[in-house]
């Protein structure tokens, strides 16, 4: 084997390795934590401050990565049934369960021993609960057991806030517990608008979720309700004085425009609309956390 024919391999191989990472939702996660981090910090940070924020979130991507990764070893049979996750390299026998496995360790030894190291223990815990919450008691216990499993598996997911206010204050207040809260409420919309269209996979696949347990109608009612829910919950930081007319303005607009998607999805259901739901409820949940963040510097 020549020079460019090794390289193209070890390539092809690290690109398998980042695929497991799940880059796009790691992305938001730490993207979530680091709103976390600025809103903890009043007015603008330092410089040792913001050289603490990029520590911390490294930290955190590694553990989060290694989630992913440990989420596409236990799931890997599962993948391999659905379209959506076919392509991943666990699923194709492209990378072993012991590659993987040794992988998602290694990720996460790294991350906790950055966040030991360079933040406090308080958010290494926090961190490493969240990786146990997702990676065992979501993927191995709840998402084959109940069509619940999204609802309240999403408390891990709703954590990155938490853990980036942690990170700079070493400590969980009120405040993170609210940020917490809007992650946890826009979870379910979220993810069942993926599931309503994708229902065949999740049915061949024999995941209990809720489409394919409680039908499409059901679900959609649980969209619309969650969805009116998640518009209370995104007026906490205002209530609680984090957030002033910026922030209003802009998520009472994201929240209309989720909660009108879901509406039409529960009168008029297709396929097309459930994936703009989905497409529009990332949307929503960036728009809402930026809308945070700018407040915080403009208004705040």
């Amino acid at each position: 084997m020549n020079a460019q024919a090794l390289s193209e391999s070890s390539s092809s191989r690290w690109s398998q390795f980042y695929a497991l990472t799940k880059p796009r939702v790691v992305q938001l996660i730490v993207f979530c934590a680091l709103i976390g981090m600025v809103l903890a910090v009043p007015g603008l940070p330092t410089l040792a401050q913001l050289g603490h924020m990029a520590v911390a979130c490294l930290g955190i991507w590694f553990v989060s990565a290694a989630a992913a990764a440990f989420n596409c070893l236990v799931e890997r049979h599962i993948d391999a049934k659905m379209k959506r996750t076919s392509w991943r390299p666990t699923a194709k026998g492209e990378l072993s369960p012991q590659q993987a496995l040794a992988f998602s360790a290694i990720l996460c030894l790294t991350g906790a021993a950055i966040l030991l190291a360079f933040t406090n223990p308080l958010t290494m815990w926090l961190t490493l609960a969240t990786f146990i919450g997702y990676a065992v008691i979501y993927t191995v216990i709840l998402k084959p057991a109940t069509p619940q499993n999204i609802v309240i598996g999403g408390a891990s997911g709703a954590m990155p806030p938490v853990l980036g206010w942690a990170a700079m204050t070493g400590n969980v207040g009120p405040e993170a517990l609210i940020l917490f809260l809007i992650i946890f409420l826009w979870t379910p919309p979220h993810f069942w608008a993926l599931a309503l269209y994708r229902v065949e996979d999740y049915r061949q696949s024999g995941l209990p979720m809720l489409p394919v347990t409680h039908g499409p109608k059901y679900t959609q009612l649980q969209i619309l309700l969650y969805t009116l829910v998640l518009f209370a919950g995104c007026l906490l930081p205002v209530i609680f004085g984090m957030s002033g007319w910026l922030y209003l303005a802009v998520a009472s607009v994201l929240c209309l425009g989720f909660s009108w998607y879901a509406l039409r999805l529960w009168m008029n259901y297709s396929d097309a609309l459930a994936r703009k739901t989905f497409r529009f409820s990332l949307i929503h949940l960036s728009g809402v956390f930026a809308a945070l963040l700018i407040d915080h510097y403009i208004v705040g």
